[in-house]
């Protein structure tokens, strides 16, 4: 039988999907479980994107534009103009979800070992992302201590080497909800200009900013326009995630250039993902509206029962739907994975996404998961009072 490929052997699981068997069987033995290790909203989806979908008229469903559909590039770019980012069509390639976007830039903007700093933890999917494109994430640490804010800039200049070719940066952050702020930008794109680095910034969060702060993008960072790959969501933002719609986004047109030859093999993002998408940028602020009162709402109700738990620390996040918990138990992986296998209360149980996946250094996040306020209140309320009988039970039997 011939060996797969090295790349293959090292790719890590999803932390965010690795206990889906567990969970699978929780489910049949009648348990019902509470998602909070996945950032699937229950937000319902823009009606103006269900109804391109049901109403399309197209009797062959064709190829777009290698880039995305002409008139879907031209709608995002008005769509950036009136955030205050002044982008063309021709600076955006409509990409399969974010995460193209993401493997693409690094494709693009890195030579195979090249490396990436990145703030820890970050998006785990980072990991398997730059295993593909053959870079090397090296992680600039930020503590639960103080909520995750951006490292020192001294801190991440010492860690520059002649290797280092990109800062990747995800604002609001996944998995922290941390929001940086236009002067830690100011910091960093001096860094970045200094040592002539690209930055990719990760921006599909940015609609979801809470107690009046606001997003403040790559794009407007002046002195580095060529250096800047902003990647976007409209799936993540429109609550559509399964149709896969993302953006890679930059004024620096040999990456455009670059990233439409590595999208060879899929040709285009997908036809109907686009129409969608296309007709979400006519949703009604109305519609953000609520969405913003009902996640502030979910965080502030999360934030503080968790913080009630003994032992349990929860930073109150600026933005995203996440956030990093401290939870009083040495092993965060293997709790995570005794609350489905063997514990339910009142025949319910939680699952989390064990924090250490969010980690690249070794050892870092033991303790802690990540958890997504995208279910409702009702539920979420169900799934802390399964986890705090989960953590009584748990530290009881280690007695």
């Amino acid at each position: 039988m011939p060996e797969l490929s090295n790349k293959s052997r090292i790719m890590p699981a999803s932390p965010i999907r690795k206990l889906i068997p567990y969970a699978e069987a929780a489910k049949e033995r009648g348990i019902k479980v509470y998602h909070l290790n996945i950032g699937q909203p229950d937000i319902k989806t823009p009606e103006v994107a269900l109804d391109a979908i049901h109403n399309l008229e197209d009797r062959v469903l064709a190829y777009s534009h290698s880039a995305g559909i002409e008139s879907l590039r031209k709608g995002l770019a008005a769509y950036y103009r009136n955030l205050g980012i002044d982008i063309g069509y021709e600076d955006i390639i409509i990409t399969t979800g974010g995460s193209e976007a993401i493997v693409f830039a690094m494709m693009a903007c890195l030579n195979e070992g090249e490396e990436i700093l990145v703030p820890e933890p970050f998006y785990a999917n980072y990991n398997g992302f730059a295993i593909e494109a053959g870079v090397v994430i090296k992680p600039v640490h930020s503590t639960i201590e103080n909520d995750f804010a951006m490292p020192a800039m001294s801190v991440i200049e010492k860690n520059i080497t002649e290797r280092t070719k990109a800062v990747l940066l995800c604002n609001p952050n996944n998995p922290t909800g941390y929001l940086y702020s236009k002067e830690e930008l100011y910091q960093l794109r001096d860094i970045v200009k200094k040592h002539d680095l690209f930055l990719l910034c990760d921006e599909v969060y940015r609609e979801f900013c809470y107690d009046g702060e606001k997003h403040y993008s790559s794009l407007m960072l002046e002195g580095i326009g060529q250096n800047v790959v902003m990647i976007d969501s409209l799936s993540k933002r429109y609550s559509m995630c399964g149709v896969r719609l993302g953006a890679l986004v930059s004024r620096n047109r040999a990456v455009i250039d670059m990233a439409l030859r590595l999208g060879q093999a899929r040709l285009c993002a997908p036809y109907v993902a686009q129409v969608a998408g296309e007709a979400a940028l006519n949703t009604p602020q109305s519609y953000f509206d609520e969405v913003y009162d009902e996640y502030l709402s979910r965080r502030n109700f999360l934030v503080d029962a968790l913080n009630k738990i003994e032992g349990v620390y929860c930073p109150r996040p600026k933005g995203a739907f996440y956030s990093v918990v401290k939870l009083p138990v040495d092993d965060a992986d293997k709790f995570a994975q005794w609350m489905l296998e063997h514990f339910s209360y009142e025949g319910q149980t939680v699952m989390v996404a064990p924090a250490s996946g969010f980690y690249a250094t070794e050892g870092l996040g033991k303790n802690e998961v990540r958890v997504a306020y995208v279910l409702n209140k009702t539920d979420l309320a169900a799934a802390v009072k399964c986890l705090e009988e989960g953590l009584k039970a748990y530290n009881a039997k280690k007695l």
